[in-house]
């Protein structure tokens, strides 16, 4: 296996429009990206390093009345997504720049490594960090 087992899931109101802000903001790659003829999105994969998300478009289907979109909790959520960087003021000023509602400051970590929390434009939750817990 050439990467983490692990592999958060998202779904967005917006999918395309997700897909570029993640690759712009936070430097994902997409690996994969199946449209729908509508122009929603059936299925992305998008890398960052050794790691990756799926995500695709919010769907009233089996799977998708699992879910909530933070807009249907009062903006709270039940997960949140840690995504280690080298250059973590960098991706900060990024997510400034592209609209992220950061709720937790930027900070050097008391167990190491220095970053940030920050809602993405759907109000899904994002810890970024310095902090390698590989290492």
């Amino acid at each position: 296996m050439a990467g983490s087992p692990c592999i958060p899931c998202l779904r967005y109101r917006d999918a395309l429009a997700a897909i570029t802000w993640l690759c712009n903001t936070f430097g994902f790659v997409e690996h994969l990206v199946v449209s729908e003829a509508d122009g929603s999105i059936a299925h992305a994969q998008l890398s960052h390093g050794n790691g990756m998300v799926m995500l695709g478009s919010v769907r009233d289907n089996d799977y998708g009345r699992l879910l909530r979109q933070p807009d249907e909790t009062g903006g709270l959520g039940t997960q949140a997504i840690y995504l280690v960087v080298a250059e973590v003021d960098a991706v900060h000023a990024r997510a400034l720049a592209a609209g992220a509602s950061i709720v937790l400051p930027l900070k050097d970590e008391e167990y190491g490594g220095r970053g940030f929390t920050c809602r993405d434009p759907e109000g899904h939750l994002w810890s970024i960090g310095s902090y390698d817990p590989w290492a």
